[in-house]
């Protein structure tokens, strides 16, 4: 079974252009999917779709085998979502936030205090459990907002941007702890528009804009859909006769090779040119690199479509 499924999955609001055109895509139980895109690519309407919040135009969407604008209490129960605003209540404490939700889930009140407690020592919470909701600074409602998302266990979770606004040692404690639910089976969909945070966390990947599902699939097979190659970046003091390279500055070239199997021979063909070798290393393609290239690309596609 597919922790997500979607079919020709669209969403058109009244008076407007696709928000989700047509995607296409599928999650196993455990991935860090990271969905990425700028701001109005359609991530957080794809999101709503997921949650059962709205309606599709067409297609269709299944979580866990199931559709969730038909079954959204079913689905509610086995999920857990947390928007870059969080709300909760202001006059209750950290604690009751959790017990209060907890609840609301069908977990009895001992059981979600015990979680609770859990989940506020591993978010670093624990000194504020009995303040106010009200007396929170933006990066502890965030972090409360990943506990009450998580208070029932949920197989699956939406993540809207969930470092945001946290200090470095709390955003590497949420990341920390989306890994560890990653190894235990849970399912991670984290929305992002930063492509450099969202290599480090996640396994794999979707890539929208305007609507449109540009690719999906892990780093891999991102790269490959761009450029196959590896760059290799070489500081020497000389360049063997009929090597094909780019010059990038003084002494510093750039390779363009099929695999790093070549590499070995380009260096014993500097030595043997007489040439002193400073610096070598290797440059894959990162996300943020593929992204706009995947970008250019259908932006040339779009041009080519208006000049026929």
């Amino acid at each position: 079974m597919k922790a997500v499924l979607t079919q020709n999955l669209s969403k058109t609001y009244t008076g407007s252009k696709n928000a989700v055109d047509h995607i296409e895509f599928s999650l196993e139980q455990g991935e860090v999917f990271g969905f990425l895109g700028p701001n109005g690519a359609g991530k957080t309407t794809t999101i709503k779709l997921l949650c059962g919040m709205l309606a599709p135009s067409e297609g269709s969407c299944r979580v866990f085998d199931l559709d969730p604008a038909q079954n959204p209490e079913k689905l509610h129960q086995l999920s857990g979502v947390i928007t870059e605003h969080a709300q909760m209540y202001d006059h209750l404490t950290g604690l009751e936030n959790l017990v209060f939700y907890g609840t609301l889930f069908g977990v009895n009140a001992a059981e979600c205090e015990k979680r609770a407690n859990v989940l506020l020592e591993r978010l670093g919470l624990v000194d504020a459990q009995d303040r106010k909701l009200a007396a929170y600074s933006t990066g502890m409602r965030q972090r409360l907002s990943l506990a009450r998302a998580m208070i029932h266990s949920p197989r699956i979770l939406f993540l809207d941007e969930p470092t945001s606004g946290l200090d470095p040692e709390s955003a590497q404690n949420v990341n920390s702890l989306i890994r560890e639910l990653s190894v235990d089976g849970t399912t991670i969909f984290l929305c992002t528009h930063q492509l450099r945070y969202a290599q480090e966390i996640c396994t794999t990947y979707g890539l929208i804009d305007e609507g449109t599902l540009l690719a999906t699939g892990n780093i891999q097979r991102l790269r490959a859909m761009v450029f196959s190659g590896v760059v290799v970046h070489v500081k020497a003091s000389r360049m063997p006769d009929g090597l094909v390279y780019q010059k990038t500055g003084e002494h510093t070239y750039d390779i363009t090779v099929n695999s790093e199997d070549e590499i070995p021979p380009i260096v014993k063909g500097i030595v043997e040119a007489g040439g002193n070798i400073y610096h070598i290393s290797t440059h894959r393609m990162s996300l943020e690199e593929i992204y706009f290239s995947l970008i250019d690309r259908r932006k040339a596609g779009k041009e080519g479509e208006n000049d026929e």
